[in-house]
C-alpha cells in the first residue's frame, strides 16, 4: 500500500472521502507544535519562547475535530448506532495512546532531575500503575504524580488533548449531533464570547494550560475545547465550498506565521496577548479550514505532501513529548544553551518523525484495520 493510500481518518475502505489539505494542515500543526515544545526547554520566560504561540496548535486540532467528526458522521446516525460510533473513535485514537504511554514508561527514568524533581524517588510499581491507568486516558489527580508537573497523564503530557477529544466525541454522540443548526450557532456565540472573557482576564494572558485534573486547569481546558470544536461542528453543515488556489500553501503559512509571532505585550499588558490568543482561535482557524476545504491537489507533489503531513500528525503529535520530556532533562541538568542545543534538538525532530512514521506503518495502521475487522459491522456505511 502506497504512503498517498492511507487513509488518515482510520476508518478504511468504508470511509468517506477525506480533505487532503486538511490533513496536510493538521500535519503543519503537529510539526510546530514539536518544535515549540523543543525549543520550550530553553524558554527562562513566556516572553522569550520560540514559535512562541505553538501552544494554539491544540486549538486548531479542535477546529479540525469538530470540522472531520460532523462532515464524516452527521448524515449517518441513521444507519449507524452510538456502540458502532463509539468502536469507531476507539479504534482510529486508542492504539497510538497505547503505544505513546509505553514509549513514555521506556523513557521515564532517564528524565529524572531538578525539573522532575519526582522522577528519581518514583518506585518501578508506581511507574507501572501510572502505566496501565494511562494506556485507559483516565486522568490521575495531582496527588498520584510521578514527575513534579501536576499533570493527568504524566508519563506523555499532551494526552490531555486526548481526553478531552474524547469528552467531546461522547458529547458529540449523546447530544449535540441532535442539535439543529440555530441551537448550535447560539451555543458558538456563547463559547466564543466566553473565550475572549477568559482569555483577557486570565492573569497569565494566553490560553495555555488544561493537562491537570485541577479546577482551574479543567476550566482552561474545556474553554478551549468548547468553541473549537462547537464551530468546527457548525461549519462543516454550513460550509459552501468555492474553488480557492494554492489553498495549502496559503493556509500552512498562515497557520506557521500565526504560531510564530512573539509575545504580544509586557507583564503589566497581559491582555494583549490574550486578545490575540482569542481572536486567532476565533476567527482564522475557522477560516483556515474553510480555506482548506476549497482547496485542491493540483499536482502529485503537493498531494503526498499533504497525505505524508496528514498520516504522521497524530502519531507524531502524541509520542514526541517523552522526547521533549528527556530533552530538557538534559538541557536544565546540564545548563545547555540554545546554540548548543540545537544540533540536539533537530536530531530529536528528526527521529520523532521517523518513530512517528515507524509506529503508523507498523503499528498503526495494522492494528487499527485488524480492529476494524473485527469489530465493526460490514453494514455499516
Amino acid at each position: 500500500m502506497s504512503l498517498a493510500s492511507i487513509p488518515s481518518t482510520g476508518t478504511f475502505s468504508d470511509s468517506k472521502r477525506h480533505y487532503a489539505i486538511l490533513d496536510g494542515l493538521r500535519g503543519v500543526a503537529a510539526m510546530m507544535v514539536v518544535v515549540f515544545h523543543m525549543f520550550e526547554s530553553h524558554a527562562a520566560s513566556r516572553y522569550e519562547q520560540i514559535i512562541n504561540h505553538g501552544y494554539l496548535a491544540v486549538d486548531f486540532f479542535f477546529v479540525l475535530s469538530g470540522f472531520v467528526i460532523g462532515y464524516a458522521y452527521d448524515d449517518r446516525w441513521g444507519k449507524m448506532s452510538l456502540t458502532d460510533f463509539f468502536k469507531r473513535r476507539l479504534i482510529r485514537l486508542h492504539p497510538m495512546i497505547v503505544i505513546a504511554m509505553i514509549i513514555g514508561a521506556v523513557m521515564f527514568y532517564f528524565q529524572g532531575g531538578s525539573t522532575f524533581s519526582l522522577v528519581n524517588d518514583t518506585s518501578l510499581w508506581q511507574m507501572l500503575l501510572i502505566l496501565l491507568i494511562g494506556i485507559t486516558l483516565i486522568p490521575v489527580s495531582p496527588s498520584m504524580d510521578i514527575r513534579g508537573w501536576a499533570e493527568m497523564h504524566p508519563l506523555n503530557g499532551p494526552a490531555w488533548s486526548l481526553f478531552l477529544e474524547y469528552v467531546a466525541n461522547i458529547l458529540y454522540a449523546l447530544f449535540i449531533r441532535k442539535f439543529s443548526n440555530t441551537v448550535l450557532a447560539i451555543l458558538v456565540f456563547i463559547a466564543g464570547c466566553t473565550t475572549i472573557h477568559f482569555a483577557v482576564t486570565n492573569p497569565t494572558g494566553d490560553m495555555i494550560g488544561g493537562w491537570s485534573l485541577t479546577a482551574e486547569q479543567l476550566q482552561i481546558g474545556f474553554t478551549r475545547l468548547a468553541y473549537p470544536f462547537l464551530a468546527g461542528l457548525l461549519l462543516s453543515r454550513l460550509i459552501k465550498t468555492v474553488h480557492i488556489n494554492n489553498a495549502f500553501f496559503w493556509c500552512s503559512l498562515i497557520l506557521i506565521v500565526v504560531f510564530s509571532i512573539p509575545r504580544i505585550g509586557d507583564a503589566t499588558t497581559h491582555w494583549m496577548n490574550g486578545l490575540y490568543d482569542a481572536l486567532i482561535i476565533i476567527f482564522v482557524f475557522p477560516l483556515v479550514v474553510f480555506i482548506g476545504a476549497c482547496g485542491e491537489m493540483k499536482t502529485v507533489i503537493s498531494e503526498k505532501i499533504c497525505n505524508f503531513l496528514g498520516n504522521i500528525s497524530y502519531p507524531i503529535y502524541i509520542i514526541h513529548y517523552p522526547f521533549v520530556y528527556t530533552y530538557t532533562a538534559w538541557v536544565h541538568n546540564n545548563k545547555v544553551s540554545l546554540s548548543e542545543g540545537f544540533p540536539i534538538a533537530i536530531g530529536t525532530i528528526i527521529v520523532c518523525v521517523i518513530l512517528a512514521y515507524a509506529c503508523l506503518r507498523l503499528y498503526d495502521i495494522p492494528v487499527r484495520k485488524w480492529l476494524t475487522n473485527k469489530l465493526v459491522s460490514s453494514r455499516q456505511p
